[in-house]
């Protein structure tokens, strides 16, 4: 699939859904997912690696996933913390539409799917997750991550997946510079390594 697509607001391509079977938390569940967003196949490898390693998401409090798409994240965290809100954010409208039919479908009431612009601006979040969108390009990544890393409440945590051969050390150098410069007090490090993967973890101390 062409990176415009699922990188756009508004993918080309009719929007069909379909059925796939995957595994959340332990959980065997059927979810929708269409063309024009990413890994419409299932879980992809690195959201896999971030939900295997990450710790558990804060149980109460506003949590984020950036770049939702059909919702691995975000539902997950959503199981795991039943009394948190989850706030699931995509540029992509498709992929929007299709994470709130997927929490709909699952009872998970505690999912807020919105495009980040919408986000209310005084919001910090007690936990981040992200398989970011590498692809996107260096410049729109670094804006991307500079909006919202910066928005973890004191004693959060973010966890970001990003494949090793795609810069994910060069990333945290950048992330611990950029960090070093925004308002509080961050540590950055990485955390694990699986699969061609890192696991690099902010905490805002």
């Amino acid at each position: 699939m062409s990176s415009q697509h699922y990188f756009s607001a508004s993918p080309e391509g009719p929007f069909t859904r379909r059925s796939v079977e995957v595994t959340l938390d332990g959980r065997s569940v059927s979810v929708s997912t269409a063309g024009g967003i990413f890994s419409p196949e299932g879980v992809d490898k690195g959201t896999a690696v971030l939900l295997k390693h990450a710790p558990a998401p804060a149980q109460h409090g506003d949590l984020l996933d950036i770049g939702c798409g059909w919702g691995p994240i975000a539902l997950v965290m959503a199981m795991r913390s039943p009394e948190a809100t989850v706030w699931a954010v995509d540029v992509n409208e498709r992929s929007r539409t299709l994470c709130a039919e997927n929490a709909a479908a699952l009872g998970l009431t505690n999912v807020r799917v919105s495009a980040p612009e919408d986000v209310p601006t005084d919001l910090s979040f007690a936990s981040i997750w992200s398989n970011p969108p590498i692809r996107v390009g260096k410049e729109a990544l670094h804006g991307l991550l500079q909006h919202w890393l910066p928005r973890l409440s004191p004693g959060g945590e973010a966890w970001l997946v990003v494949q090793k051969n795609l810069g994910a050390d060069s990333l945290l150098t950048w992330m611990t510079t950029m960090l070093t410069e925004a308002e509080g007090q961050f540590r950055s490090d990485r955390a694990e390594t699986s699969k061609g993967f890192r696991l690099l973890r902010v905490q805002r101390v």
